[in-house]
């Protein structure tokens, strides 16, 4: 399910990508070209494997997510300083949003780290842009190559 050891985490700026099936953690300060952790929902009843399904769940509602996959991303985050979350999709469709709601429920203190969720194509996103991202929304991007040796120029 995971290949995460939390403690990796602590007392760090940490940014992660979370949808519906996985979450992709980083440390900012993490080096460059660094791999994420990753945190995958299990899925015992192979439902991810379809995109609809109408057994069960016959007016199309959003059923109720995996507390078991809540629980473990805000085990491995809640040992962060402070947590910027990437989410893609509005509304019920933002997997961020339904952890910031679990947090806020379950586990306040963790959720309070919570400094912002923005919303990107995660899924298109390389691992080091989703790194450049979380830089960027703590105010510590690193200086830019200008082509010509004139970092941060």
């Amino acid at each position: 399910m995971t290949d995460l050891d939390h403690s990796q985490l602590k007392d760090r700026l940490v940014v992660a990508t979370v949808d519906f099936h996985s979450a992709r953690i980083f440390a900012t300060d993490a080096p460059a070209h660094s791999a994420p952790e990753r945190v995958d929902a299990s899925d015992p009843r192979g439902y991810y494997a379809n995109v609809y399904h109408r057994a069960g769940n016959p007016d199309g509602t959003y059923e109720a997510d995996s507390d078991a996959y809540w629980r473990e991303l805000d085990h491995h985050l809640d040992s962060a300083a402070a947590i910027v979350l990437l989410g893609h999709g509005t509304g019920k469709a933002n997997a961020a949003h339904h952890l910031i709601a679990w947090m806020t429920h379950h586990d306040s203190q963790t959720a309070s780290k919570v400094l912002a969720i923005l919303r990107a194509d995660i899924d298109d996103l390389t691992d080091e842009q989703v790194l450049r991202l979380g830089q960027q929304a703590y105010g510590i991007a690193p200086a830019r190559d200008h082509g010509d040796s004139r970092r941060g120029a």
